[in-house]
């Protein structure tokens, strides 16, 4: 007990000495009391059989300077990019249904200029920005700053040798010096890590943990690798043992760590979870089509649909709550991993369009299954109430895939 106490003073102490009080103070009312909000009117849409999610993905271009294993995105010669008035238009949308939080992605999103007019234009939202940190520079962080609407989750994947063999030599120094930087600018944000088998001794160490306690991360966000992609790595996936392990260490280093440690992939009860078949959060791609969640390169429907309505446009989907049933009726955990060939099989039959701008059925009709998180018999309920709480109240759809 008195270490889970010395755990909440720290990461009190970091966040009340580490944070601007004007950007704490942004994030507990925009962030997290209007999350709480947005959970509960959430709730009462699934009770009246209303489908629509409490946040938002959006992938504002598919334009990126970095081409990492496993990743989904396909830029062609000329990228794609949402047009601004149409994420305004979104914005306003979701708002009237209490959905207030969004986040941006890519791509690599500081290669969007019109996103600091957007966040601008809506400082009732909290915005997330998920990026590789590579562009992340000293005007950068001074705009961020100076909006205290964002958080930046910056995309590191171990330390430099492990890091730069999925993304690129020299991208760990980049992102780590943008940390340093986000810490003296006192910004709030935290780190994205993907877990593979390459790595996943290394960045479920305390080393690494503390590595960036102390360059001024608040929160840490965990995701399982997914051999997706025109480079997808198979060999990276986790085994169904270093998904139990994943969990268990995940429990350790909550009740030893002053800083917030997420997934999205297990309930407090430890119950895999798969965000976008519960309607948690939908991904809005470059082209304006809706797709289930990032990597799932699919959709029936777009922005345009309904004369814009997204609301309408969400809630009228076969395909989106038709997936939800596809999900439902074989796992709690992720249908990419564990059933690649039923997913393509079932994508064509809701004669949805492939949007990855590669052949993304053939992958996944070629992908070898691998284990997801969801491994009954092995469910591991968390063992530290601030975690419960969190849990049921405000972790999930609150980020994006890594």
């Amino acid at each position: 007990m008195f270490g889970k106490v010395r755990v909440l003073f720290g990461l009190a102490w970091r966040g009340l000495t580490g944070v601007s009080f004007r950007l704490l103070y942004k994030a507990m009312r925009l962030w997290v009391f209007k999350g709480l909000y947005a959970l509960r009117a959430y709730r009462r849409r699934v009770r009246a059989g209303q489908l629509f999610p409490p946040f938002l993905f959006f992938a504002v271009t598919n334009a990126c300077n970095l081409r990492c294993r496993g990743c989904w995105i396909s830029a062609g010669h000329k990228p794609d990019s949402l047009q601004p008035e149409a994420i305004d238009r979104i914005i306003g949308q979701a708002a009237k249904h209490s959905v207030w939080f969004h986040t941006f992605l890519g791509g690599e999103p500081f290669l969007y200029p019109p996103m600091w007019d957007l966040i601008a234009k809506h400082p009732e939202c909290y915005f997330q920005i998920i990026t590789n940190a590579s562009l992340l520079d000293e005007a950068t962080a001074d705009k961020i700053r100076a909006l205290g609407n964002v958080t930046p989750l910056l995309s590191i994947d171990g330390f430099a040798r492990q890091n730069d063999l999925r993304r690129g030599e020299g991208t760990f120094t980049r992102a780590d010096d943008a940390c340093r930087l986000l810490k003296r600018k006192k910004i709030l944000y935290g780190v994205a890590t993907v877990v593979t088998s390459a790595n996943f001794d290394e960045v479920l160490s305390s080393d690494y943990v503390q590595h960036f306690v102390k360059r001024g991360a608040m929160y840490l966000w965990y995701y399982i690798f997914r051999p997706v992609g025109a480079n997808p790595s198979a060999q990276l996936s986790l085994s169904s043992d270093q998904i139990v392990a994943l969990r268990r260490k995940l429990l350790t280093l909550r009740k030893t760590q002053p800083i917030v440690l997420i997934d999205t992939y297990w309930d407090a009860q430890g119950n895999a979870v798969c965000p976008a078949a519960q309607g948690l959060g939908f991904h809005i791609g470059p082209k304006g089509t809706i797709e289930p969640c990032p990597p799932l390169s699919a959709s029936c429907d777009n922005i345009a649909d309904h004369d814009g309505d997204l609301f309408e446009t969400i809630n009228s989907s076969d395909f989106l709550r038709n997936f939800q049933q596809f999900v439902h009726e074989r796992t709690k955990g992720c249908v990419i991993l564990e059933s690649p060939a039923e997913l393509a099989t079932f994508i064509g039959q809701q004669k949805a369009c492939d949007v990855s701008g590669r052949d993304f059925l053939a992958e996944l009709k070629s992908a070898t299954p691998h284990p997801s998180h969801d491994l009954p018999g092995q469910e591991i309920p968390e063992d530290f109430w601030f975690y419960r709480f969190l849990k049921k109240t405000l972790f999930f759809g609150m980020g994006g895939y890594g």
